[in-house]
């Protein structure tokens, strides 16, 4: 498996202990940055791991920022991206089951180290279950325009 990470300057410490977890389990991470505190803005990285997905570079991508919402939000405005802020197990697995979604995002501020692993394992071990969900994912993409 590979997948792409990204965060802003309140998550760079987090996106290490995410990037470790990940290494650990044997998954290839593409690291998009920041690496450093420095202040900076979360579209830049929401976008460099949408086009790593949109290229087909990558399956998956992990974004966090303070709350995880903006990063969501920044993600989603790319064509055939499907992000969602998570906070809690049942909804990154579920998201993953019903929406298909490629990239789970949470907050650096809302979620401990040991949680947002959890948020990430239960987000990469879930499948799309297709089926009834695949009519509402073509709806989606339609409102894409």
């Amino acid at each position: 498996m590979k997948l792409a990470i990204g965060s802003d300057h309140t998550a760079v410490d987090l996106k290490a202990v995410i990037v470790e977890h990940l290494e650990s389990q044997g998954i290839d991470v593409i690291d998009v940055g920041p690496f450093s505190k420095e202040r900076t803005h979360y579209p830049i990285y929401a976008d460099k791991v949408c086009r790593l997905i949109q290229n087909d570079e990558v399956s998956q991508g992990v974004l966090i920022c303070g709350t995880g919402i903006g990063m969501s939000i920044a993600a989603n405005k790319h064509k055939g991206i499907r992000a969602v802020a998570c906070s809690d197990t049942f909804s990154a697995r579920a998201s993953k089951n019903h929406n298909d979604s490629q990239i789970v995002c949470f907050g650096s501020r809302v979620v401990g180290p040991e949680l947002a692993k959890d948020i990430v394992d239960a987000f990469l071990n879930a499948r799309y279950e297709g089926g009834r969900h695949q009519i509402r994912i073509d709806m989606m993409s339609d409102l894409e325009g």
